[in-house]
């Protein structure tokens, strides 16, 4: 996208075409017009078409340009906060109601996989959160007992179940999630819509929203070349806003994330690595991820950004830290390499934000993207439908403002980031 392959990098390279769509010429009706086409809008046209109500996505660019066709695609379960922080952050009620919906949110995206025969290299073996000293493990203990107190299917490896499972030998242990798995972002955004092309809803691209005006009983929103009028706005924008809609951009702190996927290893290295294909992250502060693709590319990042400097940083540290974790892949150079933008809230929570009447949106995924994206997706067409309330939301419905310094505190994690990798895993 963009003509840029640092934007999607091997996602773009190695998705099924997206289906055909064209930008938004002359003026459209419907019940609901929806911004943004990555997995929040996607759901909700989904959703919405198969209940039989009118729908019209709007998409800038094309179907999963922003945080969903750039993430590492791991389908987790919850949130970055301890379960037990959940409802401390938003209120008994709506904790617990947001714990179960984003604890069954893998079993909803495997669903929509089923159902509409996505092709995006679903994986179902779970996800392994790997301890890294003695302090990640307590974590992880704490994190097991609060989960095993909610009944979800989760299990705390020792030290030598993590390294058969991870193929080395550099955590304490980890936390492994059996509702979890891994898929590729990109393909399973455009899967998305096509199921929505299918069930009818009408979905262009290359259709930034200029304006929005309500008029009325009604939402006029208006593109370049069109403009659509409909009763319900659903804003789904969320890091990647602009224009009218950049304040969702602005109440969120963008943290850089990057990947880079070797070439396809080969048999002996795939044995020992990952051999059950789970996707795994660790308990560091400047965490690091990787899982396998379908062709067996190992896929790695970290928070950063592949820019400026930050490119040769970045890809210097993750040839030694994947040294440090496999010795079989010293000196691996990589095939692919990518970047994008993770939007992050104060307490690490998502927002339900009112932009007027009958206008809702649902930002600040703090990098869990798949999973909740396509739940909320869901959650907002079941309210415009009438079959739940506001009140019945997993989330309540907040302010928007901008977070202070946002600028500079950007700049100071990808900074930080780049001096963290400058140093990190040398010998």
């Amino acid at each position: 996208m963009l003509n840029d392959p640092r934007t999607h990098g091997l996602w773009e390279a190695s998705a099924p075409a997206a289906p055909a769509t064209l930008p938004l010429d002359g003026r459209a009706e419907a019940h609901v017009v929806i911004v943004g086409g990555g997995y929040t809008g996607l759901s909700c046209a989904l959703h919405l078409a198969e209940a039989g109500m009118s729908a019209v996505l709007l998409e800038a660019h094309d179907f999963g340009f922003g945080g969903a066709g750039r993430n590492v695609g791991l389908i987790n379960a919850g949130l970055w906060l301890m379960p037990d922080d959940v409802p401390a952050a938003v209120g008994q009620t709506h904790g617990e109601r947001l714990l179960e919906a984003l604890g069954d949110g893998p079993a909803l995206v495997m669903s929509l996989i089923d159902r509409h025969g996505i092709d995006c290299e679903l994986e179902r073996n779970g996800t392994l959160h790997c301890a890294v000293g003695e302090a990640g493990l307590q974590e992880l203990r704490q994190r097991e007992v609060q989960w095993l107190r909610r009944g979800a299917p989760v299990s705390l490896l020792d030290a030598r179940e993590t390294a058969d499972r991870v193929g080395s030998r550099a955590y304490a242990g980890a936390l492994l999630d059996q509702r979890a798995g891994t898929l590729q972002p990109l393909a399973y955004a455009r899967g998305l819509a096509r199921a929505a092309l299918v069930a009818g809803a009408r979905l262009y691209t290359q259709s930034p929203v200029i304006a929005a005006e309500r008029c009325g009983a009604h939402w006029n929103i208006r593109t370049a070349r069109g403009s659509v009028e409909a009763r319900w706005l659903v804003v789904a924008t969320d890091a990647y806003g602009s224009g009218p809609w950049q304040g969702t951009q602005q109440a969120q702190v963008r943290l850089p994330y990057f990947n880079l996927a070797t070439p396809p290893l080969d048999a002996a290295a795939l044995a020992a690595i990952l051999p059950g294909k789970e996707g795994v992250w660790d308990t560091k502060t400047i965490l690091s991820s990787f899982r396998l693709d379908r062709a067996g590319r190992l896929v790695f990042g970290s928070v950063g950004a592949l820019r400026n400097g930050g490119t040769h940083v970045h890809k210097a540290w993750a040839r030694r830290a994947l040294a440090s974790l496999f010795q079989q892949l010293a000196g691996i150079d990589f095939e692919h390499e990518w970047y994008g933008q993770i939007g992050m809230t104060d307490d690490a929570v998502p927002r339900l934000h009112g932009f007027g009447p009958e206008a809702l949106g649902v930002f600040g995924y703090n990098g869990r993207g798949i999973s909740p994206g396509t739940v909320f997706g869901r959650e907002l067409a079941m309210l415009i439908l009438g079959e739940k309330n506001e009140e019945d939301f997993p989330l309540p419905v907040s302010g928007m403002k901008p977070v202070p310094l946002r600028g500079v505190k950007e700049l100071y994690y990808e900074a930080g980031a780049q001096v963290a990798h400058l140093a990190g895993n040398r010998r």
